[in-house]
C-alpha cells in the first residue's frame, strides 16, 4: 500500500477555514504561528498523491512502479522544515489559548463539524512531522519486498536515499535553529561587544580555542580567544584576573580570506621565526594575519575548521538555509533579557562547555533506520508532544 498522506491534513484545513471566520478570536499573525506553513504542504502532498496514484496499479498492485515520484519531490519535501521548526511555538501558542474555556470549545466544535477522529488539534498538527519521517520507513519496507530484477528497484533504492537525506535535512536545520539561541546567549557574555550581532551573518559556531595572533609592524604577539563561525571569526580577549570573562576585540570577514598554512621557521612577511602557524590573506585590501598554535595537532584542527566552514557556507548556499530576521531578533532579546545585571558578564558555565567543546556538525549514513527516525505517535489526549519528539530527534549535539 503506497501512503496516503492527506488525511489529517485535510482536518487541519478543516480547522484553519472556521479560524479565519474569527478575526475576533485569531489575529494571522497567531494562525501562521499555530498552523504554520502547512497550507504549502497541503497543496504539495495533493499533487504528490496524484502522482503516486498514476503510478500505482490497482489491478496487478505488484507492477506498481512508485520509486520515480519520491525522487521527483524529494526538494518540494524541503518545506517540510519550516513546519517543524515552526512546531514548537505553535505548542506553546496552542497551549496558552486552550487555557481559554472559549477556545476549548471552539476546537471541539471544529472537530466535530468536519466528522473527524477523536484527536485533539495539536495531535492534528503532529502529523506533518511524523509524515515526512516515515516516508523512509516505508521505502524501506518496500524495497525489501520488491525484487531486484523489479522495474522499480532502483528507483525505490534511490527514492529511500532521497527521503533519508531529507529527513537529515529537516534535523540538522532544526539543530541549528536550537543553537542561535546559545549564540545569543555566548555574545551577551561577551564585554565591550562592538558592531552587528553575530547572528546577522552566522548561525553556527565551527570551532573555537586560544591562538596567539602576531601583528604587524611590530610583529607584536597576543594570546587571545577565537570564535569560528560561517561567514566570520571573532577574536576575544580574556580578563587577567577572571579567566572567564572575555572582551570583544575584532572580527574578521571569512568570506574574503584565503587559509595559507606556514611552514616552521623565518616568515618572509613578518620576518620572524613561527612554529605551528597558519595565515589568513585578503587581497582586496591587502591584509596579512599571522596566527601561531601551541602544537601541531592544534595547527591541523585549526586548519580543518577554516576547511569545515567554508563547506558550512556552500551547503547553506546550496540547500536555502536561513534564519529569520524575527528568529534572530527574538534569540538576542532573550538572551539580553538574562544579563541586564550590570555585573561583568562572565562566560556561565553551560555556555562555555557549548563554545569549547562545540564541533562541527556530522551526519551519520550508516545509523540503523530505526534509529533515524524514531518518533512518537500522536496521542488521545494533549501532551508535550515536542518534547517526546526533541528527546528521539537524531544528530543532536
Amino acid at each position: 500500500k503506497y501512503p496516503t498522506p492527506l488525511e489529517n491534513l485535510t482536518s487541519s484545513q478543516g480547522y484553519i477555514k472556521q479560524c479565519r471566520k474569527r478575526a475576533d478570536m485569531f489575529t494571522e499573525d497567531q494562525l501562521k504561528t499555530i498552523f504554520g506553513n502547512i497550507e504549502d504542504i497541503y497543496k504539495c502532498q495533493k499533487k504528490f498523491v496524484k502522482a503516486l496514484e498514476k503510478k500505482f496499479n490497482t489491478d496487478h498492485p505488484h507492477l506498481s512502479e512508485v520509486g520515480s515520484c519520491f525522487l521527483e519531490y524529494q526538494t518540494e519535501f524541503q518545506i517540510y522544515s519550516e513546519y517543524c521548526n515552526n512546531h514548537p511555538n505553535a505548542c506553546v501558542e496552542l497551549s496558552r489559548l486552550t487555557k481559554v474555556n472559549k477556545y476549548v470549545y471552539f476546537f471541539e466544535a471544529c472537530r466535530l463539524l468536519q466528522k473527524m477522529i477523536d484527536i485533539s488539534l495539536d495531535g492534528f498538527l503532529l502529523t506533518p512531522v511524523q509524515k515526512i519521517c516515515k516516508y523512509p520507513l516505508q521505502l524501506a519496507e518496500l524495497l525489501k519486498y520488491t525484487n531486484p530484477q523489479h522495474r522499480d528497484f532502483k528507483d525505490v533504492e534511490a527514492a529511500l536515499n532521497a527521503m533519508k537525506n531529507v529527513a537529515r535535512l529537516i534535523n540538522e536545520r532544526k539543530r541549528r535553529l536550537e543553537n542561535i539561541d546559545k549564540i545569543a546567549q555566548w555574545q551577551s557574555s561577551i564585554e565591550d561587544w562592538e558592531g552587528e550581532d553575530v547572528l546577522v551573518r552566522s548561525s553556527e559556531l565551527i570551532y573555537s580555542g586560544e591562538l596567539t595572533k602576531i601583528s604587524q609592524p611590530q610583529a607584536k604577539s597576543q594570546q587571545r580567544m577565537f570564535f569560528l563561525f560561517d561567514h566570520q571569526l571573532v577574536c576575544c580577549k580574556k580578563d587577567l584576573l577572571r579567566r572567564d570573562i572575555l572582551y570583544y576585540k575584532s572580527r574578521i570577514n571569512m568570506d574574503d580570506m584565503e587559509i595559507v598554512d606556514v611552514e616552521d621557521g623565518k616568515d618572509k612577511d613578518f620576518n620572524i621565526s613561527v612554529k605551528n602557524a597558519f595565515k589568513l590573506l585578503c587581497r582586496d585590501p591587502e591584509e596579512i594575519h599571522l596566527f601561531c598554535a601551541k602544537k601541531p595537532e592544534q595547527k591541523q584542527r585549526w586548519l580543518k575548521a577554516f576547511e569545515n566552514e567554508r563547506k558550512q557556507v556552500q551547503l547553506d548556499q546550496e540547500t536555502g538555509f536561513s534564519i529569520t530576521e524575527v528568529q534572530k531578533k527574538q534569540a538576542m532579546l532573550n538572551a539580553n533579557k538574562q544579563h541586564h545585571t550590570g555585573k561583568p558578564k562572565a562566560v556561565t558555565r553551560p555556555y562555555y562547555d557549548f563554545l569549547m567543546r562545540q564541533k562541527h556538525p556530522t551526519l551519520p549514513t550508516n545509523l540503523p533506520q530505526q534509529q533515524v527516525f524514531m518518533l512518537a505517535e500522536p496521542k488521545r489526549k494533549p501532551s508535550n508532544f515536542w518534547q517526546n519528539i526533541s528527546r528521539l530527534t537524531p544528530f543532536r549535539k
